[in-house]
């Protein structure tokens, strides 16, 4: 895998020591052009940052350093931790997102993250449970890199988790029929911020689509549903593996 060195970020700095890298975060860029993300990226003035950025075309640009702290992540929160950025390298997959167009991920770009994903999972220990989405760790505030997405895809080359529809797993509760606070508290369990003062108010509702968005693309409700307490029993059961 070449990686391209043209493009370097200011936008960073040392991680806390003592901190471990666990975290893999994938971000559509949400802007018209690959051109136009690279330039914002690499601007001082705009302080944003990923480690990598991959093209559609399946080009891929290193802009900081993997032992260094990139600024992607954001106001954001998964399993307790707030410092997304310290424990994570980021990577801005670039498609024009719901706001310009947001279309299909290529064939030739899903390839290329994969093998980055890959070769980033060879260096770092991170559980197959922390290959997140942007929009797991901020679900108020962002979508990417959203329903369109092939998580499936990347968990059959070993890459992050991914329900197994075939699969009816108890592991939550019996027949898995749960109610939608059992189902609630269990989210939170799993790393996404819900309030379980109230489990039917506007930041739950983010974390549930948030979801749906990267475990059952298809219906983006934000309600709890048979199918939803299957797929989050189900990816129980994978963190056993994990």
């Amino acid at each position: 895998m070449k990686l391209n060195h043209t493009f370097q970020s200011p936008n960073f700095g040392p991680r806390p020591e003592g901190s471990d890298i666990n975290m893999l975060l994938l971000h559509y860029t949400g802007m018209q052009t690959g051109k136009e993300a690279l330039e914002r990226l690499c601007d001082s003035a705009a302080q944003v940052s990923a480690h990598y950025l991959v093209e559609e075309n399946g080009e891929i640009f290193q802009l900081v350093p993997e032992e260094l702290r990139a600024w992607h992540a954001g106001l954001a929160y998964w399993g307790g931790e707030t410092d997304i950025n310290s424990c994570s390298i980021g990577i801005e997959i670039v498609n024009p997102g719901h706001e310009w167009g947001y279309r299909a991920f290529p064939a030739a770009q899903m390839k290329a993250v994969t093998a980055l994903c890959k070769q980033i999972l060879e260096h770092h220990t991170i559980p197959a449970s922390r290959v997140l989405a942007h929009s797991d760790v901020a679900p108020e505030r962002k979508e990417d890199p959203g329903e369109l997405f092939d998580w499936a895809f990347l968990a059959k080359q070993g890459i992050g988790i991914f329900p197994d529809k075939t699969t009816q797993n108890n592991s939550i509760s019996e027949n898995n029929s749960i109610s939608e606070d059992d189902f609630v508290l269990k989210l939170g369990e799993y790393g996404y911020r819900v309030d379980m003062d109230s489990s039917t108010g506007s930041g739950t509702k983010a974390a549930i689509i948030a979801f749906q968005r990267h475990f059952r693309p298809s219906k983006l409700n934000g309600q709890v549903d048979k199918e939803c307490c299957q797929i989050l029993a189900d990816l129980y059961s994978q963190l056993d593996d994990d």
